[in-house]
């Protein structure tokens, strides 16, 4: 049983973690660059399908290319992580539908934040590891590519906005 549930977990942290990430990348530097609720919410649910299956087509090669692995292990993972991609890059939409996009844009960022802390702490209490330290790393990547793609939107802006 605990064999079997760890190819889940495996698939959902992978997901959840670049369901988190990947998304916020993207929400932040869409609105960087373009301010447009459409954009953002379509980038969001366009990442959400796309990446979710791309992501766990590459859990499912990767878990193939695992010798100790069975068949029926190799579709968990692939289908925890295309689910928990799918279903954490949604949870960005509920922001912003409901509120202003600039408010909706820092609620999602401490919604993903909060989300990455919560599964990093309780992967770190089980592991008997430093929890603050595996927190503070994974916040400070994640808080990177916040940042990244917040400048990459507007220079994409200045850059290419003519075009449009």
């Amino acid at each position: 049983m605990k064999k079997r549930l760890k190819f889940y977990r495996k698939g959902l942290n992978f997901g959840l973690t670049s369901g988190t990430i990947t998304t916020l990348g993207l929400l932040v530097g869409l609105n960087a660059g373009t301010h447009s609720r459409l954009a953002v919410i379509g980038g969001i649910i366009v990442i959400a399908i796309a990446d979710g299956a791309s992501d766990a087509l590459g859990m499912h090669i990767s878990e193939e290319s695992e010798s100790n692995c069975s068949h029926k292990e190799v579709w968990q993972a692939t289908i925890a992580t295309f689910l928990a991609k799918l279903f954490f890059a949604l949870t960005f939409v509920i922001p912003v539908l409901l509120l202003d996009l600039n408010t909706a844009v820092w609620v999602s960022i401490f919604w993903g934040l909060l989300v990455m802390g919560l599964a990093n702490y309780r992967i770190a209490k089980t592991q008997k590891g430093v929890i603050w330290k595996s927190i503070a790393e994974h916040l400070g990547l994640a808080i990177g590519v916040i940042i990244v793609s917040h400048y990459v939107g507007k220079w994409v802006a200045i850059t290419f906005g003519e075009l449009a």
